[in-house]
């Protein structure tokens, strides 16, 4: 598409006939049909990496609703329990149902976006996580809690999908890295407003606030386009080039982009069904082994349950106040998260995962060793191991933000051939919220077992999360989502 070049379009709200779409230089003059799509709102974005960021901040509300929910149950606990008269047992119930709501949206996700879009599925989330919040805040027992925090969860499972996907298919190839992180940066924003607020509000008044971030999404999605590879494969093409354009800028020629994605859709829809048989091909097993790998590994490792046992880690360092440590923990994720979206197109995906793990490796075993030695010491030295326990927790809060928090969730972004990025992401974000749940209901057990032979097994899931990253994860820095997954052919 030669920028000197004139292109035909049908225009059924016409008179039938073959029109001009005038492309001058690199200026569409988009017809009716296409300027419906983005709203009056489309005329203030003109500025490609203003247009972007712009969309990137209006789904990160998405996330922000993710984290809020997740931290949450933290600073809540102890007023819940004295109102509603609950167990420690019923709480912790209440807890974990999120990840089982979640489980139910992630299977879910991958079809809803398919056949909605990415923009309609954030809109079906919206809607579960406002109610879920307004019951938790009315609830008179723990039905009422249990059955809310289900929807938060079922919520909560299709935006951590979608969100990403949305991202890495909206954003320019030198800015993807970047872009990408601000899901996870927005997730950590999230956990920590809900550390900070829980500090000081009622646990009621804290659920109403969790409804605003969902409450503010859903206007904003009528601000921003709809992605253009999903209007691609769904056949809209002049809506897809028009999205294109607006997010790339008005003076931006588009047309090898176009090109490129015409060409990656045209090639996915030639196999309009995969067969079970098919995942056997290098192009298929390759991507979805490398994305549900990374996804598997990131709760594997047992980083929500480390977070869920902090509180008792800094009693033992001698920190008075939990919570205001919590939050510390919080605020300095979110730190290491705006390094992380800073680093991620200069340093690359790889080098970040390989640090980040590499790290945590070390802290864990920094943890376990502490724990080990605690029964062969003097009671006097039992503060020392307690400063050596908060080090290690301090370092490995600060290496997962800067890698295997948010990367993971990229990389399956941009990896998954789009004939199977729906059921594969829906899989993989499955199997993630699943090793979630189960990390943080064996918690409790293993570390009444052994507090240092638990530290020691994710001493071992990090260290193999080096190798499995070194040895199979490829570098994505600084190519198209279409040359990514052409590489796997």
């Amino acid at each position: 598409m030669a920028s000197s070049t004139a292109i035909t379009r049908d225009d059924s709200s016409d008179d039938g006939l073959r029109k001009p779409l005038l492309h001058t230089g690199s200026w569409y003059r988009m017809g009716s049909r296409q300027s419906s799509i983005m709203g009056s709102s489309a005329q203030i974005i003109r500025d490609s990496s203003v247009s972007v960021l712009f969309c990137v901040l209006v789904v990160a509300l998405g996330p922000i609703q993710f984290g809020f929910t997740c931290g949450y149950s933290s600073p809540t606990q102890s007023g819940i329990i004295k109102d509603l008269g609950l167990s420690i047992k019923e709480f912790s119930i209440f807890g974990s149902l999120m990840n089982v709501g979640a489980m139910v949206g992630a299977i879910a996700s991958g079809q809803i976006a398919e056949h909605i879009g990415r923009k309609g599925s954030l809109m079906i989330a919206s809607i579960p996580n406002i109610i879920g919040w307004l019951i938790i805040s009315f609830a008179k027992d723990s039905a009422f809690l249990c059955m809310g925090r289900l929807l938060e969860g079922f919520g909560v499972g299709i935006i951590s999908y979608t969100v990403p996907v949305y991202i890495a298919e909206i954003a320019p190839q030198n800015m993807r890295g970047s872009l990408g992180s601000v899901n996870q940066l927005a997730v950590m924003i999230g956990l920590m407003l809900a550390y900070l607020l829980g500090i000081f509000l009622n646990w009621r008044v804290l659920a109403v606030l969790g409804i605003l971030p969902c409450t503010v999404l859903i206007p904003g999605l009528f601000f921003i386009p709809e992605s253009p590879r999903w209007l691609a494969k769904m056949g809209m093409t002049e809506d897809f080039e028009a999205s294109l354009q607006l997010l790339r800028g008005y003076d931006t020629d588009i047309s090898t982009e176009v090109n490129e994605i015409k060409r990656s859709v045209a090639s996915a829809r030639k196999k309009a069904t995969i067969r079970f048989s098919d995942l056997k091909r290098k192009r298929y097993w390759y991507p979805l082994m490398v994305g549900i790998g990374l996804l598997f590994l990131q709760q594997l490792s047992g980083i929500n349950a480390v977070l869920f046992y902090s509180s008792n880690i800094f009693e033992s360092a001698g920190v008075s106040s939990s919570n205001a440590a919590t939050f510390g923990l919080g605020a300095i994720q979110v730190i290491v998260t705006g390094v992380t979206t800073w680093l991620m197109d200069k340093a690359g995906r790889r080098i970040l995962l390989i640090v980040s793990s590499s790290i945590m490796t070390g802290s864990f075993l920094l943890v376990a060793v502490a724990f080990y030695l605690e029964g062969f010491v003097s009671e006097s030295s039992h503060g020392i191991l307690g400063i050596l326990s908060l080090v290690g927790l301090v370092a490995l809060v600060i290496a997962y933000a800067l890698g295997m928090g948010g990367i993971p969730w990229i990389i399956m972004s941009e990896i998954l051939p789009v004939d199977i990025k729906s059921l594969a992401g829906s899989t993989a974000t499955l199997v993630n919220w699943l090793t979630s749940w189960i990390v943080t209901m064996t918690a409790n057990l293993l570390l009444h077992w052994s507090s240092g032979g638990t530290f020691t097994i994710y001493t071992v899931v990090t260290a193999f999360t080096i190798v499995f990253v070194t040895l199979w994860v490829p570098e994505t820095k600084g190519r198209t989502l279409e040359e990514i997954q052409w590489s796997f052919r």
